[in-house]
């Protein structure tokens, strides 16, 4: 039953601009150019999780991509980009203006192109599937996790930064890429096309079912944490109340993250209090997030996990699981624990900066490791229609388990 009216404000993203003086004695020395670069390693030297800067002398790094002869904006990029991968570090990355555009307009809710998240695969320096985005190109295409990016349009993805690739695959809606994919499964390869539309980043999709003890389930499935995921699972959550929901399964499989603030609010509507999160900067310093108000149900609760659970999925399913509020059923998560601040550069482009990393309420830190769930259960890949059915493999041990009168009673 319903504990709580949720109030939900607007959700921002956490954006943040340097608000000291970049106009050193040194700057009115410094060509434009120059001070772009210079803004850029200030905001990296100020706020980057690893102090030793990969092990180097970053402040070398900074005086040789400003010896570099500059002529237009796009060798200052090149400088900045290639100061920033000294890092090794694919997710702090420049962000040119239409790239921080398409990246801010990705976490409000639409974007235009063929609706895959994707990584780096450090390996093999390719492009990397984390998940489809429901509805998406990617996924009528099935595409899945785990499928390599070998090239997009006939051009090697080896060398591309992740925004690069994104570009190339973004484009008018209703023309064509073609991609060449490696599949995880066989390791296949493949022409893929792909026609471009525009996804709207609707996350929630809901059902109640009725189980045959008479139970009824809120099945919850969230693709993504933009701005909209917290108001609409908070909605379904007490629509399902009012209807006399027993038991929750929250499916967070092929959800590759998004906003951090959205996945520490999520987790609020399903604890009573605890730790969410912390999260840990380059001086080892520890700050929290923590349940702050009542949840909206204390219904029995099973999250399903996959390999492409990554991010603020995983923030989310670990707060649940370390607190002992929900099971985790499914395939050990991506392994993500990394958080990443996006900065306002001088001309319109933005830099995204690992500022901290992440560990569960347990203090697990999980990057590269991922979160191994409490029942794991391998799934066939199966379509879109057939999740949450009883081709489902994951769903229907999520369903037992809540059959079961240990987790009923709410002992994990």
């Amino acid at each position: 039953m319903a504990k709580r009216v949720f109030r939900v404000g607007l959700l921002l993203v956490l954006q943040f601009t340097l608000a000291c003086c970049w106009w050193t004695p040194e700057a009115f020395a410094l060509s434009e150019e120059q001070q772009l670069i210079s803004q850029a390693w200030r905001i990296v030297n100020y706020s980057y999780v690893d102090e030793s800067f990969n092990h180097q002398n970053w402040w070398f790094v900074r005086q040789k991509a400003l010896k570099h002869p500059l002529s237009n904006r796009e060798e200052t990029y090149g400088q900045i980009q290639e100061m920033l991968a000294s890092l090794d570090d694919p997710f702090t990355r420049l962000l040119k203006p239409d790239q921080y555009r398409s990246l801010q307009v990705n976490t409000s809710g639409e974007l235009t192109g063929v609706g895959l998240q994707i990584a780096l695969d450090e390996e093999t320096g390719t492009v990397a599937v984390i998940a489809p985005i429901d509805g998406s190109p990617g996924q009528k295409a099935g595409l899945l996790s785990g499928d390599r990016i070998l090239k997009i349009e006939g051009t090697s993805t080896v060398g591309l930064t992740l925004d690069e690739a994104a570009a190339r695959m973004r484009g008018p809606i209703g023309t064509t890429v073609t991609l060449t994919i490696r599949r995880a499964e066989t390791q296949a390869v493949e022409e893929v096309p792909l026609v471009r539309e525009l996804i709207a980043l609707n996350p929630v999709t809901s059902k109640l079912q009725q189980t045959p003890d008479g139970r009824s389930v809120g099945y919850i499935r969230l693709s993504q944490f933009n701005a909209n995921a917290a108001t609409e699972i908070a909605q379904t959550v007490q629509a399902f109340e009012e209807q006399g929901a027993d038991a929750y399964i929250l499916d967070l499989r092929s959800n590759p993250g998004g906003l951090l603030q959205a996945g520490i609010e999520i987790a609020r509507l399903w604890l009573d209090g605890g730790t969410i999160v912390y999260t840990v900067n380059r001086q080892g310093i520890v700050g929290s997030f923590e349940a702050i108000d009542e949840a909206l149900t204390d219904d029995p609760l099973v999250v399903l996990v996959d390999r492409g659970t990554a991010s603020a999925s995983e923030i989310l399913a670990g707060a649940l699981q370390d607190n002992g509020r929900a099971l985790l059923v499914g395939e050990k998560t991506f392994g993500k624990g990394l958080i990443q601040s996006l900065f306002d550069l001088a001309d319109g482009s933005g830099l995204a900066v690992t500022v901290a990393k992440y560990e569960t309420p347990n203090h697990r830190d999980i990057h590269k490791l991922g979160i191994v769930p409490d029942k794991e259960v391998a799934l066939d890949p199966i379509s879109r229609d057939r999740l949450a059915t009883e081709f489902d493999r994951q769903y229907q041990a999520a369903l037992d388990l809540l059959i079961d009168p240990r987790v009923v009673a709410g002992v994990h």
